[in-house]
């Protein structure tokens, strides 16, 4: 080693916290001023939490969290009420020609007619007005809609 040119080292330098704790250690420095130490440090004492509610932050996520809940839970009702067939037969955009014949008949709600589909072609052609282009029309639109057609529904038949 060279001499001169080391600080110069005290083993018994004193250590001092801001909380009033104090000990000594070896350091260059006579005098050491700390702001936290093992005894008042919020990961030493346990006291983590505390602080991180104090800011709000434990608030903030369980607000952010019931958002996002209420949100998915929004999203699933639109959901829900878009593919309902509980929803009035006007909404499938078919034209006034075959939703009039339709309505004359009583029926004006995608479930009767998905009820009448059940049944077979051939109820829904017997509907004064309501011929094979409309049936087609009609199919068309319940698959947009994201309405499962009944199996007699699937069969063409002439």
């Amino acid at each position: 080693m060279k001499k001169g040119i080391h600080p110069t080292f005290y083993t018994d330098a004193q250590v001092i916290c801001s909380c009033g704790n104090t000990w000594t250690t070896g350091s260059t420095k006579k005098v050491i001023k700390t702001e936290v130490c093992s005894k008042c440090h919020p990961f030493y004492t346990g006291q983590q939490a505390r602080i991180v509610d104090r800011e709000g932050q434990v608030d903030r996520f369980y607000r952010k969290l019931q958002a996002r809940q209420s949100f998915v839970d929004q999203q699933k009702s639109r959901e829900d009420a878009r593919t309902s067939l509980d929803r009035p037969l006007t909404e499938l955009n078919l034209g006034s020609r075959p939703t009039e014949a339709l309505a004359k008949a009583g029926i004006t709600t995608i479930l009767q007619v998905v009820d009448m589909l059940e049944k077979g072609e051939a109820d829904l052609l017997a509907v004064d007005g309501f011929g094979r282009k409309s049936l087609i029309d009609l199919k068309k639109a319940l698959r947009a809609a994201g309405v499962q057609l009944p199996a007699a529904a699937e069969e063409i038949t002439v």
